[in-house]
């Protein structure tokens, strides 16, 4: 992990454990500013993201994507600079010869908050559809809260230890992201 701005190829960067021993993310990235690759167990490219803040980043991706992160590559830069990173994925992305599903078809399960009305039932459905808005909102987060369980089953048998809260607000709405 260096802080030089020039691009440096992405099989030059060593692959690092995306849970350490502790069952978490290192806490090197916190608060570091850079371009990340993450692969899955068998190494294969998944997601190119950059971040003013590492740690942060990758601990969204984990819980979007927890059967996709396994290993990482990592470069940080001392001064941010969109441009910067956004020539250095795009390099690693054409390094790689194919683009990572999480930069084109599955772009949204890395990048944006988890939909947990996607995982409604159809008696859900027909609940919803028929609710007050009172009704609508506590359906809503009675789906995002078993959605929940079911990530945090998942991180658990990844062997994750971290603190992972997800935003009380946005389950009213049906969603879930971090805190």
């Amino acid at each position: 992990m260096s802080t030089q701005t020039e691009i440096p190829p992405l099989k030059s960067l060593e692959y690092i454990p995306y849970l350490g021993e502790n069952g978490g993310i290192e806490e090197d990235f916190s608060r570091k500013i850079g371009i990340y690759a993450i692969f899955n167990r068998e190494k294969v490219l998944q997601f190119v993201g950059y971040s003013r803040d590492i740690y942060v980043s990758l601990k969204q991706h984990l819980v979007r994507q927890p059967q996709n992160c396994y290993w990482l590559k990592v470069q940080t830069i001392t001064r941010p600079s969109r441009t910067v990173l956004e020539e250095m994925r795009k390099a690693w992305i054409a390094e790689n010869g194919t683009i990572p599903p999480g930069n084109s078809t599955d772009e949204a399960k890395w990048t944006q908050a988890i939909d947990a009305k996607l995982a409604m039932t159809e008696t859900e459905k027909a609940e919803y559809k028929q609710g007050t808005e009172l009704e609508k909102i506590r359906l809503l987060k009675k789906i995002a809260r078993r959605v929940e369980e079911e990530i945090q089953g998942q991180l658990k048998n990844r062997g994750v230890e971290m603190d992972i809260r997800f935003n009380p607000k946005l389950k009213e709405q049906g969603l879930l992201d971090l805190k």
